[in-house]
Protein backbone atom coordinates (compact mmCIF):
# COMPACT_ATOMS: atom_id res chain seq x y z
CA UNK A 1 0.00 0.00 0.00
CA UNK A 2 1.42 3.58 -0.27
CA UNK A 3 1.23 6.64 1.15
CA UNK A 4 0.29 9.53 0.07
CA UNK A 5 -0.85 13.31 0.83
CA UNK A 6 -4.72 13.55 1.98
CA UNK A 7 -7.24 17.18 3.11
CA UNK A 8 -9.28 16.89 5.58
CA UNK A 9 -12.53 17.88 4.27
CA UNK A 10 -16.33 17.34 5.86
CA UNK A 11 -17.83 14.00 4.75
CA UNK A 12 -19.48 13.76 1.82
CA UNK A 13 -20.48 10.97 -0.56
CA UNK A 14 -17.59 9.28 -2.57
CA UNK A 15 -18.81 7.26 -5.79
CA UNK A 16 -15.78 4.31 -5.24
CA UNK A 17 -13.62 3.93 -2.74
CA UNK A 18 -10.53 3.65 -3.68
CA UNK A 19 -7.76 1.16 -1.61
CA UNK A 20 -3.94 2.00 -2.78
CA UNK A 21 -3.81 5.10 -0.17
CA UNK A 22 -3.62 3.84 2.95
CA UNK A 23 -1.81 6.72 5.00
CA UNK A 24 -3.41 10.05 4.97
CA UNK A 25 -1.11 13.22 5.56
CA UNK A 26 -0.08 13.30 8.76
CA UNK A 27 1.05 15.94 11.02
CA UNK A 28 3.83 14.43 13.36
CA UNK A 29 4.38 17.28 15.36
CA UNK A 30 1.09 16.43 17.25
CA UNK A 31 2.19 12.69 18.42
CA UNK A 32 2.42 11.83 21.91
CA UNK A 33 5.34 9.77 23.28
CA UNK A 34 6.12 6.44 22.80
CA UNK A 35 3.76 5.14 25.46
CA UNK A 36 2.34 1.85 25.48
CA UNK A 37 1.59 -1.34 28.17
CA UNK A 38 3.07 -4.56 27.09
CA UNK A 39 3.00 -7.71 29.13
CA UNK A 40 6.60 -8.90 29.97
CA UNK A 41 6.00 -12.46 29.03
CA UNK A 42 5.39 -11.42 25.49
CA UNK A 43 8.93 -10.78 25.38
CA UNK A 44 10.06 -13.86 25.98
CA UNK A 45 7.85 -15.31 23.81
CA UNK A 46 8.64 -13.67 20.35
CA UNK A 47 12.37 -14.68 21.23
CA UNK A 48 11.47 -17.96 21.79
CA UNK A 49 9.50 -18.27 18.43
CA UNK A 50 12.02 -16.25 17.06
CA UNK A 51 14.38 -19.29 17.12
CA UNK A 52 12.87 -21.48 14.88
CA UNK A 53 11.53 -21.52 11.20
CA UNK A 54 7.34 -22.26 11.23
CA UNK A 55 8.51 -26.28 9.94
CA UNK A 56 10.84 -26.33 13.54
CA UNK A 57 7.85 -25.52 15.69
CA UNK A 58 5.90 -28.18 14.07
CA UNK A 59 8.13 -30.08 15.02
CA UNK A 60 8.62 -29.72 18.62
CA UNK A 61 5.01 -29.26 18.84
CA UNK A 62 3.51 -32.61 20.33
CA UNK A 63 0.41 -34.43 21.55
CA UNK A 64 -0.61 -35.71 24.50
CA UNK A 65 1.28 -38.97 24.36
CA UNK A 66 4.69 -37.07 24.54
CA UNK A 67 5.11 -38.10 20.13
CA UNK A 68 5.87 -35.58 17.66
CA UNK A 69 3.26 -35.13 14.97
CA UNK A 70 3.91 -37.16 11.45
CA UNK A 71 3.54 -36.64 8.19
CA UNK A 72 5.27 -34.74 5.62
CA UNK A 73 5.28 -31.18 5.82
CA UNK A 74 6.25 -27.88 3.96
CA UNK A 75 7.07 -24.59 4.39
CA UNK A 76 6.73 -21.08 1.74
CA UNK A 77 6.74 -17.87 2.54
CA UNK A 78 8.73 -14.47 1.73
CA UNK A 79 11.70 -12.86 2.99
CA UNK A 80 12.51 -9.59 3.10
CA UNK A 81 14.94 -8.34 0.55
CA UNK A 82 15.93 -4.53 -0.63
CA UNK A 83 15.59 -5.05 -4.54
CA UNK A 84 14.19 -2.02 -6.15
CA UNK A 85 13.08 -3.16 -9.46
CA UNK A 86 9.47 -2.86 -9.83
CA UNK A 87 7.66 -5.81 -10.69
CA UNK A 88 10.24 -8.21 -9.43
CA UNK A 89 9.18 -11.14 -7.61
CA UNK A 90 9.76 -11.12 -3.82
CA UNK A 91 12.43 -13.73 -2.41
CA UNK A 92 11.02 -16.61 -1.62
CA UNK A 93 11.94 -19.46 1.23
CA UNK A 94 11.76 -22.80 1.56
CA UNK A 95 11.83 -25.51 4.60
CA UNK A 96 10.82 -28.69 5.45
CA UNK A 97 10.58 -31.55 3.28
CA UNK A 98 11.95 -29.73 0.29
CA UNK A 99 11.16 -32.93 -2.12
CA UNK A 100 7.42 -31.64 -1.66
CA UNK A 101 6.44 -30.32 -5.55
CA UNK A 102 4.38 -27.37 -4.18
CA UNK A 103 3.27 -27.64 -8.30
CA UNK A 104 1.55 -30.97 -7.52
CA UNK A 105 -0.35 -29.76 -4.66
CA UNK A 106 -2.59 -27.11 -6.88
CA UNK A 107 -0.70 -24.11 -5.08
CA UNK A 108 0.36 -21.37 -6.50
CA UNK A 109 2.08 -17.77 -5.50
CA UNK A 110 3.33 -14.82 -6.75
CA UNK A 111 4.92 -11.11 -4.59
CA UNK A 112 5.70 -8.27 -7.17
CA UNK A 113 7.14 -5.25 -6.20
CA UNK A 114 5.48 -2.28 -7.01
CA UNK A 115 5.95 0.72 -8.75
CA UNK A 116 7.54 2.67 -5.88
CA UNK A 117 10.71 3.67 -6.30
CA UNK A 118 11.60 4.86 -2.44
CA UNK A 119 9.92 2.10 -1.06
CA UNK A 120 10.17 -1.91 -0.50
CA UNK A 121 7.57 -4.22 -1.41
CA UNK A 122 5.88 -4.26 1.78
CA UNK A 123 3.41 -7.37 1.16
CA UNK A 124 4.31 -10.43 2.61
CA UNK A 125 2.90 -14.13 2.63
CA UNK A 126 3.45 -17.90 3.73
CA UNK A 127 2.24 -21.15 2.89
CA UNK A 128 2.30 -24.08 5.23
CA UNK A 129 1.25 -27.74 3.79
CA UNK A 130 0.44 -29.96 6.45
CA UNK A 131 -1.38 -33.74 6.22
CA UNK A 132 -4.03 -32.55 8.80
CA UNK A 133 -4.42 -29.24 7.91
CA UNK A 134 -2.52 -26.29 5.56
CA UNK A 135 -2.25 -21.99 6.19
CA UNK A 136 -2.42 -19.43 3.57
CA UNK A 137 -1.43 -16.22 4.62
CA UNK A 138 -1.35 -12.40 2.64
CA UNK A 139 -0.01 -9.67 4.56
CA UNK A 140 0.00 -6.19 3.10
CA UNK A 141 2.17 -3.03 5.11
CA UNK A 142 2.15 0.33 5.07
CA UNK A 143 3.35 3.18 6.42
CA UNK A 144 6.98 4.04 6.85
CA UNK A 145 8.10 0.85 8.41
CA UNK A 146 5.25 -1.14 6.73
CA UNK A 147 7.41 -3.79 5.15
CA UNK A 148 8.73 -4.81 8.53
CA UNK A 149 5.23 -4.64 9.88
CA UNK A 150 4.02 -7.15 7.62
CA UNK A 151 7.28 -9.85 7.41
CA UNK A 152 7.20 -9.82 11.08
CA UNK A 153 3.00 -10.83 11.30
CA UNK A 154 3.91 -13.50 8.72
CA UNK A 155 6.62 -14.99 11.14
CA UNK A 156 4.88 -14.71 14.00
CA UNK A 157 1.44 -15.30 13.21
CA UNK A 158 1.29 -18.88 12.29
CA UNK A 159 3.46 -19.91 14.79
CA UNK A 160 1.06 -18.53 17.28
CA UNK A 161 -1.84 -21.02 15.51
CA UNK A 162 0.81 -23.74 15.38
CA UNK A 163 1.79 -23.32 19.32
CA UNK A 164 -1.80 -23.04 20.38
CA UNK A 165 -2.60 -26.53 22.69
CA UNK A 166 -6.07 -26.74 20.45
CA UNK A 167 -4.76 -27.08 17.00
CA UNK A 168 -3.71 -30.84 17.86
CA UNK A 169 -6.32 -31.94 20.33
CA UNK A 170 -8.06 -35.02 19.44
CA UNK A 171 -11.27 -33.07 19.57
CA UNK A 172 -13.10 -31.85 16.66
CA UNK A 173 -11.08 -28.24 16.31
CA UNK A 174 -12.84 -25.26 16.25
CA UNK A 175 -10.47 -22.98 14.12
CA UNK A 176 -12.51 -19.05 14.50
CA UNK A 177 -11.39 -18.89 18.32
CA UNK A 178 -7.76 -20.04 17.49
CA UNK A 179 -7.66 -17.73 14.47
CA UNK A 180 -8.86 -14.96 16.71
CA UNK A 181 -6.68 -15.29 19.15
CA UNK A 182 -3.75 -15.72 17.15
CA UNK A 183 -4.53 -12.12 15.46
CA UNK A 184 -4.47 -10.86 19.15
CA UNK A 185 -1.23 -12.50 20.05
CA UNK A 186 0.37 -11.23 17.14
CA UNK A 187 -0.78 -7.79 17.53
CA UNK A 188 0.68 -8.08 21.61
CA UNK A 189 4.31 -9.53 20.34
CA UNK A 190 4.04 -6.28 17.43
CA UNK A 191 3.63 -3.94 20.72
CA UNK A 192 6.20 -5.62 22.71
CA UNK A 193 8.57 -5.54 19.69
CA UNK A 194 8.06 -1.90 19.38
CA UNK A 195 8.28 -0.78 23.07
CA UNK A 196 12.16 -2.65 22.54
CA UNK A 197 13.00 -1.04 20.09
CA UNK A 198 12.94 -3.54 17.34
CA UNK A 199 9.98 -2.72 15.80
CA UNK A 200 8.72 0.62 14.33
CA UNK A 201 5.02 0.12 14.93
CA UNK A 202 3.45 3.35 16.32
CA UNK A 203 2.54 4.51 12.73
CA UNK A 204 3.44 1.38 10.59
CA UNK A 205 0.79 -1.66 10.35
CA UNK A 206 0.05 -4.37 7.83
CA UNK A 207 -3.35 -5.99 6.60
CA UNK A 208 -3.46 -9.92 7.48
CA UNK A 209 -5.61 -12.38 5.80
CA UNK A 210 -5.28 -16.01 6.93
CA UNK A 211 -6.75 -19.47 5.60
CA UNK A 212 -7.02 -21.87 7.24
CA UNK A 213 -8.13 -25.69 5.14
CA UNK A 214 -9.07 -28.48 7.43
CA UNK A 215 -8.03 -31.48 5.14
CA UNK A 216 -10.40 -33.64 7.74
CA UNK A 217 -13.40 -32.25 6.61
CA UNK A 218 -12.53 -30.19 3.82
CA UNK A 219 -13.29 -26.81 4.87
CA UNK A 220 -11.75 -23.73 4.80
CA UNK A 221 -11.88 -20.95 7.36
CA UNK A 222 -10.55 -17.36 7.05
CA UNK A 223 -9.61 -14.37 9.67
CA UNK A 224 -9.00 -11.22 8.11
CA UNK A 225 -8.53 -7.31 8.75
CA UNK A 226 -8.55 -4.39 6.67
CA UNK A 227 -8.53 -5.40 2.63
CA UNK A 228 -6.40 -7.75 1.44
CA UNK A 229 -9.19 -9.72 -0.08
CA UNK A 230 -10.23 -13.28 -0.30
CA UNK A 231 -12.00 -14.65 -2.91
CA UNK A 232 -14.05 -17.94 -4.14
CA UNK A 233 -14.10 -19.53 -7.81
CA UNK A 234 -16.76 -21.89 -8.06
CA UNK A 235 -17.60 -24.27 -11.06
CA UNK A 236 -21.20 -25.11 -11.41
CA UNK A 237 -21.43 -27.45 -14.73
CA UNK A 238 -18.94 -25.71 -17.56
CA UNK A 239 -19.28 -21.52 -15.79
CA UNK A 240 -17.10 -20.49 -13.24
CA UNK A 241 -18.44 -17.73 -10.74
CA UNK A 242 -16.60 -15.68 -8.99
CA UNK A 243 -17.80 -14.13 -5.07
CA UNK A 244 -15.36 -11.90 -2.63
CA UNK A 245 -15.38 -14.16 0.74
CA UNK A 246 -14.31 -11.15 2.88
CA UNK A 247 -15.61 -7.86 3.34
CA UNK A 248 -13.07 -4.35 3.39
CA UNK A 249 -12.65 -3.10 7.00
CA UNK A 250 -13.36 0.85 5.82
CA UNK A 251 -13.68 3.42 8.10
CA UNK A 252 -17.01 4.44 6.66
CA UNK A 253 -18.76 1.22 7.50
CA UNK A 254 -21.93 1.62 9.87
CA UNK A 255 -20.49 -0.78 12.50
CA UNK A 256 -17.08 0.22 11.87
CA UNK A 257 -17.47 3.71 12.58
CA UNK A 258 -19.40 3.30 15.59
CA UNK A 259 -17.01 1.45 16.99
CA UNK A 260 -14.37 3.76 16.07
CA UNK A 261 -16.67 6.78 17.25
CA UNK A 262 -17.81 5.68 20.48
CA UNK A 263 -13.61 5.03 21.23
CA UNK A 264 -13.01 8.50 20.77
CA UNK A 265 -11.30 8.83 17.21
CA UNK A 266 -13.02 10.36 13.98
CA UNK A 267 -14.22 9.29 10.36
CA UNK A 268 -13.39 12.40 7.86
CA UNK A 269 -13.35 12.33 4.23
CA UNK A 270 -10.52 13.26 2.58
CA UNK A 271 -11.62 14.97 -0.03
CA UNK A 272 -10.53 12.76 -2.77
CA UNK A 273 -11.61 9.06 -2.68
CA UNK A 274 -11.25 7.61 0.89
CA UNK A 275 -12.53 7.99 4.39
CA UNK A 276 -9.99 7.90 7.23
CA UNK A 277 -9.55 7.40 10.64
CA UNK A 278 -8.05 10.37 12.60
CA UNK A 279 -7.64 10.54 16.98
CA UNK A 280 -9.86 13.40 18.08
CA UNK A 281 -8.80 16.94 18.02
CA UNK A 282 -5.88 15.53 16.00
CA UNK A 283 -4.79 15.05 12.16
CA UNK A 284 -3.38 11.36 12.95
CA UNK A 285 -2.88 8.07 11.59
CA UNK A 286 -4.94 9.13 8.70
CA UNK A 287 -5.80 5.29 7.86
CA UNK A 288 -8.20 4.30 5.45
CA UNK A 289 -9.01 1.30 6.78
CA UNK A 290 -10.73 0.32 10.59
CA UNK A 291 -9.03 -2.59 11.43
CA UNK A 292 -5.29 -4.14 11.29
CA UNK A 293 -2.45 -5.14 12.90
CA UNK A 294 0.13 -2.58 14.23
CA UNK A 295 -0.63 0.81 13.88
CA UNK A 296 -0.39 1.09 17.84
CA UNK A 297 -1.48 5.16 18.11
CA UNK A 298 -4.70 4.25 15.86
CA UNK A 299 -5.59 1.22 18.28
CA UNK A 300 -4.76 3.19 21.09
CA UNK A 301 -6.26 6.34 20.37
CA UNK A 302 -9.27 5.92 17.43
CA UNK A 303 -10.74 2.44 18.13
CA UNK A 304 -8.72 0.41 15.45
CA UNK A 305 -9.31 -3.17 16.23
CA UNK A 306 -7.15 -6.18 15.55
CA UNK A 307 -9.96 -8.34 15.99
CA UNK A 308 -10.05 -10.85 12.47
CA UNK A 309 -13.53 -11.26 10.97
CA UNK A 310 -14.30 -15.20 10.51
CA UNK A 311 -15.91 -16.61 7.76
CA UNK A 312 -16.10 -21.08 7.27
CA UNK A 313 -17.06 -22.22 3.52
CA UNK A 314 -17.12 -26.20 3.68
CA UNK A 315 -16.48 -27.51 0.00
CA UNK A 316 -18.92 -30.05 -1.64
CA UNK A 317 -17.18 -33.46 -2.55
CA UNK A 318 -17.38 -33.43 -6.48
CA UNK A 319 -16.78 -29.63 -6.95
CA UNK A 320 -14.11 -27.66 -7.84
CA UNK A 321 -13.12 -24.41 -6.05
CA UNK A 322 -10.35 -22.06 -6.41
CA UNK A 323 -8.97 -20.19 -3.40
CA UNK A 324 -7.78 -16.61 -3.84
CA UNK A 325 -5.58 -14.61 -0.97
CA UNK A 326 -4.27 -11.49 -2.94
CA UNK A 327 -3.51 -7.98 -1.19
CA UNK A 328 -5.25 -4.95 -2.93
CA UNK A 329 -2.76 -4.34 -5.29
CA UNK A 330 -4.90 -7.33 -7.12
CA UNK A 331 -8.34 -5.89 -5.77
CA UNK A 332 -8.10 -2.03 -6.87
CA UNK A 333 -9.25 -2.47 -10.92
CA UNK A 334 -9.86 -6.18 -10.83
CA UNK A 335 -13.71 -7.45 -9.28
CA UNK A 336 -13.80 -11.73 -7.93
CA UNK A 337 -15.28 -12.63 -11.07
CA UNK A 338 -12.56 -11.35 -13.44
CA UNK A 339 -9.94 -12.68 -11.29
CA UNK A 340 -11.48 -16.02 -10.81
CA UNK A 341 -12.20 -16.05 -15.26
CA UNK A 342 -8.18 -15.39 -15.16
CA UNK A 343 -6.82 -18.34 -13.24
CA UNK A 344 -9.38 -20.59 -13.86
CA UNK A 345 -8.00 -21.64 -17.32
CA UNK A 346 -5.13 -23.00 -16.04
CA UNK A 347 -4.66 -26.60 -14.83
CA UNK A 348 -3.99 -26.90 -10.87
CA UNK A 349 -0.28 -27.87 -11.35
CA UNK A 350 -0.41 -24.59 -13.57
CA UNK A 351 -1.26 -22.55 -10.15
CA UNK A 352 2.08 -20.44 -10.12
CA UNK A 353 1.82 -19.46 -13.69
CA UNK A 354 -1.88 -18.75 -12.88
CA UNK A 355 -0.95 -16.28 -10.44
CA UNK A 356 1.90 -14.80 -12.45
CA UNK A 357 -1.15 -14.21 -15.26
CA UNK A 358 -3.16 -12.53 -12.71
CA UNK A 359 -0.77 -10.40 -10.96
CA UNK A 360 0.55 -9.40 -14.98
CA UNK A 361 -3.04 -8.39 -15.33
CA UNK A 362 -3.13 -6.40 -12.31
CA UNK A 363 0.00 -4.74 -13.41
CA UNK A 364 -1.36 -3.72 -16.67
CA UNK A 365 -4.41 -2.19 -15.43
CA UNK A 366 -2.68 0.01 -12.46
CA UNK A 367 -0.52 1.21 -15.33
CA UNK A 368 -3.24 1.79 -17.66
CA UNK A 369 -5.94 3.42 -15.20
CA UNK A 370 -2.61 5.19 -13.23
CA UNK A 371 -0.79 6.28 -16.05
CA UNK A 372 2.05 4.64 -15.40
CA UNK A 373 2.59 6.84 -12.03
CA UNK A 374 2.06 4.34 -9.92
CA UNK A 375 1.55 0.80 -9.06
CA UNK A 376 0.81 -0.74 -5.58
CA UNK A 377 2.69 -4.24 -4.39
CA UNK A 378 0.90 -7.05 -6.03
CA UNK A 379 0.44 -10.31 -4.36
CA UNK A 380 -1.11 -13.66 -4.82
CA UNK A 381 -1.74 -16.83 -2.91
CA UNK A 382 -4.34 -19.47 -4.20
CA UNK A 383 -5.36 -23.06 -3.28
CA UNK A 384 -6.86 -25.37 -6.27
CA UNK A 385 -9.13 -27.84 -4.78
CA UNK A 386 -11.17 -30.35 -6.14
CA UNK A 387 -8.88 -30.80 -9.47
CA UNK A 388 -7.88 -34.75 -9.84
CA UNK A 389 -5.46 -36.28 -9.96
CA UNK A 390 -3.49 -33.04 -8.34
CA UNK A 391 -3.24 -34.01 -4.68
CA UNK A 392 -5.45 -31.88 -1.83
CA UNK A 393 -3.47 -29.43 -0.36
Amino acid sequence: MGCCASSTASEVPVPKPRRRLSVGQVDESELPGNEDSQAEQDRGLIAAFSKNNLIEMVSETQDGTGKAKSGRRVSLSSKTDKGTTSFANKTMQKFGDTDVDIAQCGIGYTCRKGLKPESPNQDSWFVLKMENFSLYGVFDGHGQKGHDVSNFAMDMLPKCIIKDERVFSTEKRDWGPILSDAFKKTQNFIMASDKMKTLQAQMSGTTATVAIHDHSDNSITIGHVADSTAALGTKNVNAWSGVALTRDHKPNLKDEKARIEKAGGRVVFDGYANYRVYAKNARYPGLNMSRCLGDLLGHAECGMSCEPEINKIAFEKGKQYILLVCSDGVWEFISAQEAVDIVSKYDANEATAAADDLAKEAWDRWIKEEGGSVVDDITVVLLYVGFPPVKQA
